[in-house]
């Protein structure tokens, strides 16, 4: 089946207390008790399910390319989670947005995750057999590791919370990035230990153990560089072997690039490693409006010419360069993610958006061919892809290139991510310089607007000075060293009554 369950559970002992986000001094009593719930294994299975409900939140799934409207990649008019302000440079401990709701929704989701962990130790029903009980563990351990992740990108040093918070101890003080780091470590370790070894297209929409690896990998990368932009071979050593794991586990490319962003072929798709599940009418999402109808997103024009002719020449520098018909003679990945003044998909199935387009692009990977017209009676099912094979592909080039230099395993991953687009091979002779550009320019293709640039772009330690010379943007960019980490938001630290400190950059 497509999914594991579509209504999500609201369940009292789990919503009520929301992180560091305040907690209320009595119970409403039209609510659900704890003493009413965790009697059984289905209990137990509509936690978990609220726990996966968790993700479907925009900011994490169907929205998540808006993040990549805070890069060179695009521009989002409708300044969604106060994007504008951020591309600005108008960052400050009261700042909303992304500033405060990755802090607030991460903590929520964690203070689930925490209450669930913490009922299933000490539940002594024999309906749990003791490999469910270690899944339920795997699969809620994952999660809590997702969530620290956002937290340790966006703010460093946050509060380590691992059980469920009261009014004795709901006030935690921030440990360092490095504590933080091995937490989310430690949770996908045990997560890997405990989750099936299958394939996700197997797990029947649930986490499973190359899952866990795939983000591990991810988060691993993430703390792959110095400030400097130095590699660090010790951590690129471990991720080389979750890379080679996850290459060797059942996992390939897709035969079509659309194939794995569309509802109607992501079902079985043998290039997802975990998605966010999604199914109309009553659990749909808001996916081919956004994108199809409102413009949500406008592409810049440097992300478009960023793509290759077919003779695998920059555009502009190809004889094949047709600055008429920019779109023909291109990478074949142009023409499936974006969209000029109006959607088509060929044989009349057009759309013309509602809004008017600020660069005259659309993003159209995402978009459903058979929903036209978009508009707000559309519901959205398509999944949304959090771990994929092609991206494993890539880091596992980038780790050896940084390891090794260009040898064969690296133009063979490269060219594979390459060929399936029906793009030629890199050129032999490459440099490690080199070659270390040409995957990250990939990079910035095939993951275009799946929400990775900035982090990218920040793991890289090249945010300032790509973002910095962005000349095409509708608003000024301005980028500055300090917002590697953001601030605490400033209601945590009033909330905490003086617990919580601020993020040094910000006091």
């Amino acid at each position: 089946m497509k999914r594991i369950k579509q209504h999500i559970l609201i369940i009292l002992t789990i919503t009520l207390m929301a992180g560091c986000d305040g907690f209320l001094d009595k119970n409403p009593t039209d609510q659900l008790s704890s003493n009413l719930f965790w009697k059984s294994k289905s209990d137990f299975d509509n936690a978990l399910t609220a726990i996966y409900g968790t993700i479907q939140n925009s900011m994490y799934s169907f929205g998540a390319p808006n993040l990549d409207v805070l890069t060179d990649n695009g521009y989002g008019q409708h300044n969604y989670w106060g994007s504008r302000e951020i591309v600005q440079g108008n960052i400050n401990p009261t700042s909303g947005g992304y500033v405060s709701d990755i802090y607030r929704s991460s903590y929520q989701a964690i203070s689930r995750i925490n209450i669930f962990l913490d009922q299933l130790s000490s539940y002594v029903g024999t309906d749990i057999s003791v490999d469910q009980r270690g899944i339920y563990e795997g699969e809620a351990k994952f999660f809590r590791a997702y969530y620290y992740f956002e937290l340790y990108k966006a703010y460093g040093a946050v509060p380590i919370v691992l059980e469920p918070l009261n009014l004795d101890n709901q006030h935690q003080e921030k440990q360092p990035e490095s504590a933080v780091f091995d937490q989310i470590t430690d949770d996908l370790n045990e997560a890997i230990g405990k989750l099936s070894a299958v394939p996700f297209s197997d797990g029947g929409g649930h986490a499973v153990k190359s899952s866990a690896e795939g983000l591990l990998l991810r988060a691993l990368m993430y703390n792959a560089y110095d400030e400097n932009g130095n590699a660090k071979a010790e951590i690129l050593q471990s991720a080389k072997g979750l890379a080679t794991s996850l290459m060797g586990v059942g996992y390939d490319l897709s035969e079509e690039y659309v194939d794995v962003f569309k509802d109607a072929t992501q079902e079985g798709n043998e290039e997802i490693i975990f998605s966010i599940k999604f199914l109309a009418p009553d659990n749909a999402t808001a996916m081919d409006q956004w994108y199809g109808d409102w413009f949500v997103i406008s592409p810049l024009q440097n992300f478009v010419d960023d793509y290759e002719c077919t003779d695998g020449l920059p555009y502009g520098e190809s004889p094949l360069t047709n600055t008429e018909q920019p779109f023909n003679n291109r990478d074949s990945r142009l023409a499936k993610t974006v969209f000029k003044d109006f959607v088509d998909w060929g044989d009349g199935n057009t759309h013309t958006p509602s809004n008017g387009g600020p660069t005259t692009f659309g993003l159209k990977k995402f978009l459903t061919p058979s929903l036209i017209p978009y508009g707000y009676s559309t519901r959205s099912q398509q999944d949304w892809v959090l771990l994929r094979y092609a991206d494993v592909l890539l880091m596992f080039a980038e780790i050896e290139n940084e390891l090794s230099g260009p040898n064969s395993e690296v133009y063979d991953a490269v060219n594979e991510v390459r060929f399936r687009s029906d793009m030629p091979e890199l050129p032999d002779g490459l440099s490690k310089e080199e070659m270390r550009e040409r995957i990250r320019h990939e990079r910035r293709i095939e993951l275009a607007f799946e929400g990775l640039r900035l982090y990218d772009l920040k793991r890289w330690r090249i945010a300032e000075e790509v973002l910095n010379n962005v000349e095409d943007g509708i608003v000024g960019y301005h980028y500055e060293d300090k917002f590697f980490h953001w601030p605490i938001p400033q209601s945590e630290i009033d909330i905490s009554q003086g617990v919580l400190e601020q993020n040094p950059d910000y006091q």
